[in-house]
């Protein structure tokens, strides 16, 4: 399924970890800076090779737990055009906390190629409060949309603890024929943290030829372990200056990781 989107197998997405948009605490009120950093950070992943961008309000904290005022709608749906207009690259959307209907809405107008949704089936226990998932709405809201955005759904996502104490496995078959996802993704507890293999292999023994996507914790020592069991990545304090996700993007360390990644995209999992 990952060649539906990216022109290759074990696809490499680059964050673009977007500064505070309209409305949060540390606004600056400059439209111009906001979309200029984000044209940047999606050059840059461009340029050093990847295969992919997802835009994030990662500046917007604190985080609402369900759904964003229209101002991040029309803000994000700005920047996803630019980018798209300006690079050759498939992108996607994630809305913070668990916006997932902003989201499709924002990829489906700005062409985007997929959304990352947090929490999609189940419920988690985060910094927000309880998050409780919402594929029904998404993917009827997808449907009157005519979209054919994909949905990256997160198993067990990264700053939360799930709600109820049912196996990876279990989340995983759920979130695929129950929540209709397209792809799934494996984080560690927090940004910048590898997760578990275990996990993995527990989920793909259930779902064997189902795309799964590391989403947090690929750095230069793990990365042939990683790419050698995940079947796509999505990175972004690797690629920060300073390794810092409110950094912008370092095309140089783009460069260096994606070399060291490139043998390990000709194989499958």
């Amino acid at each position: 399924m990952t060649t539906d989107i990216f022109a290759c197998p074990k696809p490499i997405i680059g964050m673009i970890h977007l500064k505070p948009l309209p409305g949060s605490p540390g606004w600056s009120g400059c439209l111009d800076d906001v979309i200029g950093s984000a044209l940047e950070d999606a050059q840059a992943i461009e340029n050093g090779g990847m295969d992919g961008a997802l835009i994030e309000n990662f500046g917007d904290v604190p985080y609402v737990a369900t759904h964003v005022g229209p101002e991040t709608v029309a803000m994000m749906a700005v920047i996803g055009s630019e980018i798209k207009r300006n690079t050759h690259l498939p992108i996607g959307v994630n809305v913070l906390r668990n916006d997932a209907g902003a989201a499709m809405a924002i990829a489906t107008a700005s062409k985007a190629s997929f959304i990352r949704v947090n929490v999609h089936v189940g419920s988690a226990w985060t910094d927000q409060g309880l998050i409780e998932g919402e594929a029904y709405h998404t993917l009827r809201f997808k449907k009157m949309l005519g979209s054919g955005v994909a949905i990256m759904a997160d198993i067990f996502v990264k700053h939360g603890t799930p709600a109820d104490r049912r196996s990876p496995a279990e989340v995983a078959m759920d979130t695929v024929r129950r929540g209709l996802a397209d792809y799934l993704i494996l984080t560690g507890s927090a940004t910048g943290i590898p997760p578990d293999l275990s996990l993995l292999k527990e989920v793909k023994q259930s779902l064997p030829d189902f795309p799964v996507f590391l989403g947090s914790g690929l750095n230069l020592s793990n990365i042939e372990e990683m790419m050698a069991n995940f079947d796509g990545a999505i990175v972004g304090t690797a690629i920060k200056f300073g390794h810092d996700v409110s950094n912008p993007v370092d095309v140089e360390k783009v460069r260096k990781l994606f070399q060291l990644i490139k043998p390990s995209k000709n194989g499958k999992l």
